[in-house]
């Protein structure tokens, strides 16, 4: 159930108190208060009795109580006894050291009931779990983002190979297209040298079959 009970007391004068619950939590927290070690003025203390643990916070003979399940760890409770013990002081002030018995009760005891049941129920309570849980999704975004980086890496790994090997594929195909053009050029040129012999060679025929002849010698001379 949490924490069932809570007080604000000036050494044995109590200034505020609110019960969750139908316990005998305010006498035993008087006796608690009355068996706190004198001289001391800052302590955090805690004391079992039955299945409750009564927490203590004591600030300048300024004692803020709490009663709450033996189950319920300790975090929580010191925690809610600094909450309270910050708004006490912030909405009293000096007024606490000369205040009377439960003063302050009408008005603080909401804020004690309030609290009570924030620390009991809301998650977000309890520091610590919550800072580990932000923790626990920042790393898990962080993990998702490397993930998504060494994703992104080889993606960008595997363009540079295709690009690279397109790179040497242009090459290959150039030197290769420019050693066509060669082989086309050279063999155009053999083929125009060809045909020019031959017809040298049909004309040279030609004459010397006409410049046998007579006629075409006499012609000639």
């Amino acid at each position: 159930m949490g924490i069932l009970y809570g007080m604000v007391a000036r050494g044995n004068v109590v200034l505020a108190e609110f019960s969750a619950a139908q316990t005998n939590g305010n006498a035993i927290a008087r006796q608690v208060i009355d068996k706190l070690p004198q001289g001391i003025s800052d302590s955090n203390l805690s004391y079992s009795h039955d299945h409750y643990i009564f927490h203590v916070k004591r600030t300048d003979n300024l004692t803020v109580l709490c009663m709450a399940d033996d189950s319920f760890g300790w975090r929580i409770p010191f925690a809610f006894l600094e909450d309270i013990h910050q708004r006490f002081v912030k909405t009293y002030g000096r007024s606490i050291h000369s205040a009377a018995a439960y003063a302050m009760n009408d008005e603080f005891s909401r804020i004690l009931s309030k609290q009570m049941d924030h620390y009991s129920n809301d998650p977000n309570a309890d520091r610590l779990n919550r800072l580990k849980g932000e923790m626990s999704h920042v790393r898990s975004v962080m993990i998702d983002n490397i993930e998504k980086i060494v994703e992104r890496g080889d993606r960008l790994n595997l363009l540079v190979d295709k690009t690279a090997t397109l790179h040497r594929n242009t090459i290959r195909f150039k030197r290769q297209a420019r050693k066509y053009k060669s082989s086309v050029c050279w063999g155009n040129c053999k083929l125009a040298s060809g045909l020019v012999c031959v017809i040298l060679i049909i004309i040279y025929v030609t004459l010397a079959f006409y410049c046998r002849d007579p006629l075409w010698r006499y012609c000639f001379e």
